[in-house]
């Protein structure tokens, strides 16, 4: 019996012994497959940081990391400090670009584990990269997967065939045509946002006397509201724990770390999932009480719902075509209204440091909108809101990145980009860069925009608020019409300044956003 039991523990080690070789060679495999990646790249003269065994340069980019925490923590928090020095705020959300990018230039490559990528930031390659149709360079598969229960397989995430199928779905609820009849729904959602303040004022005193506020959750619920509305048919209040989950589960992914594993906390996968499937729950919810309703109104929903049952006839099941919806909706619920959100609270924290744009503001509100309240016919005349609004897009873009990877060996330009390499533009770098804007490059100057995107710089192909190409965010136009229409009803009742309260921390949860919100103090006028 003895050695029965012997023998049981000598096989079962052997197993053990077994499966750790194979899963160690397997490691080794893929360590030295990157490395073969890397050394295609440097025979193209492009250099970058020495990896690390196994780790590539994670070491590194966590060490970076935390000298700059360190030094954040060790100096004096004064929020004004960025009115004298504007610089890129790259430098302190992710240090370890900007520290390559001053020793190896504008492309570089470094790895993360087994994973090689290209850090591309000269106008002319991310040019051809963004203009680039070939289907075999799509969203990194590495970083989407983390992102899988936030977009599923919808359009943001979706690559390929699929991606193309999507967008030509998606794409012309956003056309122009289409989002000048929305104007009237979005002035109706921006006016509980209005009388909320108003009332804000009276309740503490009336007349001239200011009051402070912090605008982000009413500028999400404007936000929401427009995409509620114009999209699905229904009001912000049915969705707005769709929105509030989405939210927290956006926040859960950015905080583990999501694009390298650098993360400030941890999120166990049970808790993602039940979030997710909580979340599902109620898209679905609404879904069911569309389809009930038998409404005739051609919306994002309307073709969502056809799109799926064209699926569903052409052999696709039942459970693939409502995933379809669902994920979608995920889509526009995140994407559409967080992205303008954001950079409301950035336009009017800069309109609050520049008084004087307000005054142009309110001089071409007065001028071409006679009753105060813009319509699809005065929108186009706003030149001034316009210019506002693509300079804060220069200087604080809410997507940070354009992030892509070779599914194939291609050619980028001059460039051969082996398969497997992802490839990293930093917009914001992008954005700030001194021999493409000038040396006022960091200042908020929206005159550059007098003449449009194609005077503003040297190469307008580096202004990517929107991304570029083919995969040009489809809600562009809805987007710039929510933020001129939020922004010139705001400006035109009411006098903005920077309230003592605000702490000005630029934070990349997915999107770059303000970590601790705008505070404005507000006037009525």
């Amino acid at each position: 019996m003895e050695e029965c039991f012997v023998a049981m523990n000598m096989a079962s080690s052997v197993v053990l012994v077994g499966i750790l070789s194979f899963i160690f060679y397997a490691y080794i495999n893929e360590w030295y497959k990157s490395e073969r990646i890397r050394r295609k790249l440097i025979k193209q003269g492009i250099s970058g940081p020495p990896p690390s065994f196994l780790r590539g340069n994670l070491p590194d980019m966590k060490r970076i990391q935390a000298q700059i925490s360190t030094t954040m923590k060790a100096s004096t928090n004064n929020s004004y400090n960025f009115l004298e020095h504007h610089d890129d705020y790259t430098a302190t959300i992710f240090p370890y670009f900007e520290h390559w990018r001053k020793q190896y230039g504008r492309l570089y490559t470094y790895s993360t584990g087994m994973k090689q990528h290209l850090y591309v930031n000269q106008p002319e390659l991310v040019k051809e990269i963004n203009q680039c149709n070939n289907l075999d360079l799509g969203k990194p598969s590495h970083n989407s997967n983390k992102l899988r229960p936030l977009f599923g397989n919808g359009i943001v995430r979706a690559n390929g065939l699929s991606w193309a199928h999507q967008r030509k779905l998606i794409a012309p609820e956003f056309f122009m045509d289409k989002v000048k009849g929305m104007v009237g729904l979005m002035i109706e959602s921006a006016q509980p946002l209005l009388t909320k303040w108003e009332q804000c004022i009276e309740a503490h005193g009336g007349g001239n006397g200011m009051v402070e506020v912090k605008v982000d959750a009413d500028l999400r619920g404007f936000s929401a509201d427009v995409i509620s509305r114009v999209c699905f048919g229904h009001s912000y209040s049915k969705g707005k724990e769709i929105f509030s989950k989405i939210r927290i589960l956006k926040e859960a992914i950015s905080n583990s770390g999501y694009l390298f594993g650098l993360g400030r906390g941890t999120w166990k996968q049970s808790e993602s999932s039940n979030l997710e499937k909580e979340i599902e729950s109620l898209i679905w919810e609404l879904v069911e009480e569309r389809k009930a309703s038998s409404s005739s109104e051609i919306d994002l929903m309307q073709s969502l719902l056809e799109a799926a049952k064209n699926d569903e006839n052409q052999g696709q099941g039942k459970n693939f075509c409502k995933q379809f919806i669902v994920d979608n909706c995920k889509n526009i619920y995140l994407a559409g209204h967080e992205t303008t959100a954001i950079s409301a609270s950035w336009s009017l924290m800069f309109l609050a440091l520049h008084p004087e744009w307000q005054s142009h503001i309110r001089t071409e509100v007065a001028q071409y909108c006679p009753n105060g309240i813009p319509d699809a016919d005065s929108l186009p005349l706003l030149k001034t809101v316009t210019m506002v609004i693509q300079e804060v897009l220069r200087l604080y873009p809410p997507a940070a990145f354009v992030a892509r990877e070779a599914y194939e060996d291609i050619q980028i330009g001059n460039l051969k980009v082996p398969k497997g390499v992802n490839i990293w533009t930093l917009i914001p770098t992008l954005h700030r860069d001194i021999e493409i804007w000038g040396e006022d490059a960091n200042e908020f100057k929206p005159e550059r925009f007098k003449e449009g995107v194609s005077k503003a710089c040297k190469f307008p192909q580096s202004y990517l608020p929107f991304g570029s190409g083919a995969r040009l965010c489809v809600g562009k136009n809805l987007g710039m019409m929510e933020l001129k229409i939020v922004i010139a009803l705001i400006i035109s009742k009411f006098q903005v300044s920077l309230s003592p309260s605000y702490k000005h921390s630029p934070i990349c949860r997915i999107l770059v956003e303000p970590e601790h919100g705008v505070d404005l103090l507000i006037q009525k006028i």
